[in-house]
């Protein structure tokens, strides 16, 4: 595979660590070098990135992990998304005068599943203690780290807000009354005791496994949960709304929760198998976009070219029509992924695929599922309106751009993990005082309607749009990847694949290419608007390519070079040889490995 590059795909035999954020990559190639496992590298990286990228997730947040366990020879899923609380009913938020969730705020709030998620993962497949994996973090947030610009612009963006509606939020990003400035030395000395005491309440048990149990109690049953609950007794604040509302998460509903261990969806593409988290989050999308592209030459075409992007935009358009209708918490009724991923299901769906830009929500009609299909589509007629398709939370006040974090890790024994770890942004929810964090705004992704899979339920998760994926090659587990990016995750994951299994790109040429999406399906954030038709691509796809896609159809909004996609990748071969690779846009996320 010879491509040119911005960058070499690392190489190696020992261990790879690529993530969004190059001190967080750093960090989980130290644990790798300590003697630590993937699982271990990939908690630690994680709580870094929540206070390196402290506008992209947090510890209030969520995450979701698919991985390769050399222990259980088994590819498995943790679903650390917590779940809407108790008090959280369609009634209450209705008679709160609301017809949407707002997307920031404490209505916006479910469970944090987050460090629930990461102290599984470490007490069941890791080898290092909760000090270890938590150190490092702790070490960024009471020395500092360097401002990204844009977390100075978003601090910038939201300074008169935080003062005037969020004065908690005011006191921990704009310490002494000033924003950081790109690239100043910033801490959150309030976060870094917040674990200090994690530690200490751990450590005062023997044994890892149960020290790893005392940190899930401090947090879910111990003084996390109850700052959180006493915070929450009394606090009502400003959201999206327009109007103050309180929250409705309690102590209870934290101590009652925990993260689960799950089987992965898979699919299988070729000599590839795709594993993706279950119709809670969104990954089986990419899964039914794959079985719909089957029936296309996809290696014939250029992968930059019009054939391959409208191709791959109108089987996106199908899957995710689909999702609108069909996917939720399977605990709260029966998904029917099965038939969704079904051959003859997808050899019917393929032929909507025309040599024109369907401008329709089309979703497919599943037997004894004909209800749900009517019931969705009048609510988006009812709810319908066109424009932005609006990134998360307080994007009507400051940058829209971005809204996640990614990690992928291999390790020499050959466990592999993919994380999207989100949530918990500085802009979702205040600071909890106290604790030097917010809460999450996931929430949102609910309807106030009933009937949905994603109707509005306490104890049911939102339908995510958080979705790492792993690949096994020739059914052996091979590849881990993933971007942030919200409803654009597996539209982005797509492309990458299909340049990667089809036309012989090494990793990092497969993640330079010119990338696109499409927002004509209902936004997960909100305002929840959609724009039917647009697709957004890089002008490095080139102006012939561009005014094809037009003349399809399509309504093309041309984004600016290197500006799309955060993907991160790294495969293991058969040899045992190692690679990765990490996007160069934004400046940001990096690969390392040897």
């Amino acid at each position: 595979m010879s491509d040119f590059t911005t960058r070499p795909e690392i190489l190696g035999t020992f261990g790879v660590v690529t993530s969004t954020h190059w001190i967080a990559s750093a960090v989980g190639m130290a644990i790798l070098e300590k003697g630590g496992n993937a699982f271990d590298a990939a908690v630690a990286t994680g709580f870094v990135l929540q206070i390196v990228e402290p506008h992209l997730c947090g510890p209030g947040g969520d995450m979701p992990a698919v991985f390769y366990s050399k222990k259980t020879d088994k590819v498995e899923v943790i679903c650390a998304q917590g779940p809407a609380p108790a008090g959280a009913t369609i009634e209450h938020y209705t008679s709160e005068g609301l017809k949407l969730i707002p997307g920031d705020g404490l209505l916006a709030t479910v469970i944090p599943g987050a460090f629930d998620g990461w102290m599984l993962m470490l007490r069941d497949y890791g080898t290092m203690s909760v000090r270890e994996v938590l150190e490092p973090a702790i070490y960024y947030a009471e020395h500092g780290h360097p401002t990204l610009p844009r977390v100075s612009n978003t601090i910038k963006g939201l300074a008169d807000f935080f003062k005037k509606e969020w004065p908690t939020s005011y006191e921990t990003w704009l310490p002494g009354g000033s924003a950081p400035e790109a690239h100043a030395n910033f801490k959150n000395p309030v976060l870094a005791e917040t674990y200090k005491r994690i530690i200490a309440e751990s450590e005062a048990r023997t044994g890892r496994e149960n020290q790893v149990e005392a940190a899930r109690d401090a947090f879910y049953r111990g003084f996390v949960a109850e700052t959180i609950d006493s915070y929450l007794k009394t606090a009502e604040v400003m959201d999206a709304s327009g109007s103050k509302h309180k929250g409705v998460l309690t102590a209870e509903d934290m101590a009652n929760w925990s993260a689960t261990v799950e089987a992965p969806q898979t699919l299988d593409y070729q000599d590839w198998t795709i594993a993706k988290t279950p119709a809670w989050g969104q990954g089986p999308v990419l899964l039914q976009s794959l079985a719909l592209l089957k029936g296309f030459d996809l290696a014939a075409m250029d992968p930059s070219g019009p054939d391959f992007v409208h191709t791959v935009v109108e089987a996106m358009k199908l899957a995710f029509a689909d999702r609108e209708v069909y996917y939720g918490d399977p605990e709260f009724g029966q998904i029917p992924t099965e038939y969704l991923l079904s051959e003859g299901y997808n050899t019917e769906r393929r032929k909507l695929i025309g040599s024109t830009a369907s401008l329709d929500l089309r979703p497919g009609t599943v037997p004894g599922y004909e209800h749900q299909v009517d019931a969705t589509m009048a609510m988006l007629a009812e709810m319908s309106g066109t424009g932005t398709v609006y990134e998360p939370t307080m994007s009507h006040l400051t940058e829209k751009r971005g809204d996640t974090v990614h990690i992928d890790v291999i390790d020499r024994w050959g466990n592999m993990v993919s994380t999207t770890p989100s949530g918990g942004w500085l802009q979702s929810s205040p600071i909890v005082p106290g604790l030097g964090f917010a809460l999450n705004s996931r929430a949102q992704m609910f309807w106030l309607k009933d009937g949905l899979p994603t109707s509005l339920a306490p104890g049911k998760r939102p339908r995510t749009t958080l979705t790492p994926s792993l690949a096994l090659h020739q059914g052996k587990p091979s590849m881990v990847f993933g971007t942030p990016g919200g409803d654009q995750q597996d539209q982005w994951q797509l492309p990458f694949f299909l340049r990667y299994a089809h036309h012989g790109k090494n990793l990092q040429a497969a993640i330079d290419m010119p990338l696109f999406h499409t927002s004509h399906f209902p936004g997960s954030f909100y305002p929840r608007t959609s724009s039917p038709g647009e697709i957004m691509v890089e002008s490095t796809i080139g102006e012939a390519t561009l005014e094809e896609l037009r003349r399809r159809g399509h309504k093309v909004k041309v984004a600016d070079a290197w500006s799309v996609g955060r993907l991160t990748a790294a495969r293991r071969d058969a040899d045992g040889l190692l690679r990765a690779a990490a996007t160069p846009r934004l400046m940001q996320a990096y690969a390392i490995g040897r």
